[in-house]
């Protein structure tokens, strides 16, 4: 049988779970009002979109890229407005293709990216390494929307040249 006081004791932390429930839903909805002021959204609020920003203009170079990191793959050094890349056609192969290198004089694609799953050298470009720009991007003229002091392993280990000895 319940004792009449313990009746009392439930009814009070049911009321009180609910105010609990109730405050955390309104804090929540102020903090997704609140404008938070970042170098990427500016000082749209988290529950709004705000506009894109202009596109910056596309670094065209010649000059090939210094890569970060081991396996890295390399930046595209050109603009690619235009280019078709789907399953019809990829425009970079026209100059980047093993047959297409000594007239265009650009690099020729890796050869990794002949090979297939089971690392069998195929005669054309792999089906899985066909849209190139899944791993390289274009590079463009603009300063970073946030800071970054990336630095490399060689200058991390005060390596002077990549190989070095300290």
């Amino acid at each position: 049988m319940r004792r009449p006081h313990r009746a009392g004791v439930d009814m009070i932390r049911s009321f009180g779970s609910i105010l609990l429930v109730a405050a955390l839903a309104v804090a929540a909805g102020s903090l997704a009002a609140q404008t938070i002021n970042s170098g990427l959204r500016g000082p749209t609020p988290l529950n709004e979109e705000g506009p894109a920003p202009p596109l910056a203009p596309t670094r065209n170079t010649a000059e090939r890229e210094a890569r970060n990191y081991p396996e890295q793959p390399p930046v595209i050094p050109h603009s690619i407005d235009g280019y078709q890349i789907d399953i019809r056609g990829n425009k970079c192969l026209s100059c980047h293709a093993r047959a297409r290198t000594a007239e265009s004089q650009a690099p020729m694609v890796s050869i990794t990216h002949f090979m297939d799953r089971d690392g069998q050298f195929l005669a054309s470009v792999s089906p899985r390494r066909f849209f190139c720009t899944e791993c390289h991007v274009p590079q463009s003229v603009s300063n970073p929307p946030v800071s970054n002091d990336f630095v490399d392993i060689d200058t991390m280990l005060g390596h002077a040249t990549p190989g070095g000895r300290r």
